[in-house]
């Protein structure tokens, strides 16, 4: 570590970094935003289309604005992966936040960042759970703990300083991975308004002179480096505190009218940005295709012997099976533009190939009831429909679902299960039954099937479905996950 300590800081290198004005207020400092949001602004000035700056907010009592602020809201952004079947590797020094606030400790300042003249956009991201009511917050309040208790006094500290002025409303841009994000945003504010008795016009500014995003973004952070921070320092020759990771693609889907654009042209400066007056189908295809592929993979692919997401893409079976799935299964499901979706699972498929990358399996296998209810059982439910058939592969992954959670692979070796307590007991119960021989393949495949409170449905009761899950997941009992996988190949 001697000689990293001999390299200069990130504050002593010679770095251009333009004055502009604060246009956006930005609650949340990680690494999500910085890789993803700040980077976009950054591009956007770079090309001399947006010349704006970001203010942070530290959106909770513990967080980062402090190193912020000692590397003048400057860090280095290093963007790596395959794109277009290259492996690159980019850096960039972000210059796009003008400071960071805590309101814990400075809550006038934050409070003041209301009044900034040239603020036109709110952006956030606080985690799932920052978008959700909190009992008893109040205006007074210093601070609110919740983000909307926030969003609301900061709205209406701009109410009144510029009495409701037309032109001083704000467009509300949320980033959190909850779906209608902004419709759900919106309307905790409002009820904050009618709790506070801010009053009608306040309320009637709200409504007609500000207006709340519902957004889809795309981009895996991986962060600050850590295993490597010591041979990347020494390659950008400087120190740098808030050295953040990430994969190239990037997406932003925005369900806004496109005049918007012109007030954040970030696509025109390169970024992968989407304006439009429906999400849905973007948020279908990503849901689909993206988070399907992980959950239809991770638990037969783990099962195999697999242990990463890299690895799977290696391996001639796993690899046949997620195109198989994907180019059989999936994309005639959707309805959507067939050559959009196959150049996204194109995109999904470099991305998940990402040697930067180390997406271990048991990790996405969290909660895999849920995520298999979400992600795969509307694609299962609109293949039917549309050919009268179950799907192989996807069934084929149901199946292997339900061997998962009995603890063991086929080998005997025990893993994690992961998942709410409800559902582990459940599964538990059914193997030790199984286990026991109280309950035979059939049965312990029913019992599973048709729980409405994993499904939302009886799924018994499509019957091209239940014998397609019967019968592999047989085959993986008797024969193994190896063999087993060959059969649908």
């Amino acid at each position: 570590m001697a000689e990293l300590e001999d390299l200069k800081t990130i504050n002593e290198i010679k770095i251009k970094n333009t004055d502009y004005p604060v246009k956006v207020l930005q609650f949340g400092e990680g690494n999500f935003l910085r890789g993803f949001v700040d980077w976009m602004i950054h591009r956007t000035n770079e090309s001399g289309l947006f010349h704006g700056k970001v203010r942070v907010i530290q959106p909770i009592k513990n967080g980062m604005v402090d190193i912020l602020n000692q590397q003048n809201g400057q860090y280095t952004l290093i963007s790596r992966g395959i794109d277009k079947g290259e492996i690159v590797s980019h850096n960039e020094v972000i210059t796009s936040i003008e400071k960071g606030v805590n309101p814990y400790t400075d809550f006038s300042d934050f409070l003041e960042s209301a009044d900034l003249p040239d603020l036109r956009f709110i952006i956030s991201n606080t985690t799932e759970a920052g978008i959700s009511y909190r009992e008893g917050e109040s205006l007074t309040d210093a601070p609110q703990i919740s983000y909307p208790g926030k969003l609301t006094a900061l709205l209406y500290r701009r109410f009144q300083t510029y009495s409701g002025a037309p032109d001083k409303g704000l467009l509300v841009v949320p980033c959190e991975l909850i779906d209608r994000n902004g419709d759900k945003l919106k309307e905790i504010v409002f009820r904050l308004a009618d709790e506070w008795n801010l009053g009608d016009s306040f309320k009637k500014w709200l409504e007609n002179h500000n207006s709340f995003f519902n957004t889809l973004v795309d981009r895996i952070v991986t962060g600050y480096p850590r295993v490597e921070i010591e041979t990347l320092s020494k390659e950008l020759n400087y120190r740098d505190n808030l050295i953040n990771t990430a994969e190239v693609f990037n997406l932003w889907v925005i369900e806004a009218d496109k005049k918007y654009a012109n007030e954040f042209p970030l696509e025109e400066a390169g970024c992968n940005v989407i304006w439009t007056d429906d999400m849905t189908p973007y948020r279908t295809r990503k849901v689909r295709i993206l988070n399907g592929i992980h959950t239809m993979t991770c638990l037969p692919a783990y099962l195999y012997g697999i242990e990463t997401v890299g690895e799977c893409l290696q391996d001639e079976v796993i690899s046949g099976f997620i195109s198989k799935g994907i180019y059989e299964e999936i994309i005639p499901s959707v309805d959507f533009d067939k050559q959009e979706l196959v150049t996204f699972a194109e995109n999904v498929m470099e991305r998940f190939a990402n040697p930067y990358i180390k997406h271990q399996l048991i990790s996405i296998s969290l909660n895999s009831v849920s995520k298999f209810k979400s992600r795969v059982l509307p694609t299962i439910l609109d293949y039917i429909e549309k050919t009268n058939n179950a799907p192989e592969v996807l069934s084929f992954s149901l199946a292997s679902l339900i061997h998962f959670y009995s603890g063991k692979n086929d080998k005997g070796d025990i893993h994690k299960v992961s998942d709410d307590s409800d559902i582990l007991e459940k599964f538990t119960s059914l193997w030790a039954d199984h286990n026991s021989s109280k309950i035979s393949d059939k049965d312990l495949v029913e019992s599973v099937l048709t729980d409405t409170t994993f499904w939302g449905q009886d799924l018994n009761s499509i019957s091209v479905l239940q014998e397609s899950v019967l019968t592999f997941f047989t085959s993986i009992k008797k024969q193994g996950i190896r063999k087993a996988l060959g059969r649908i190949l």
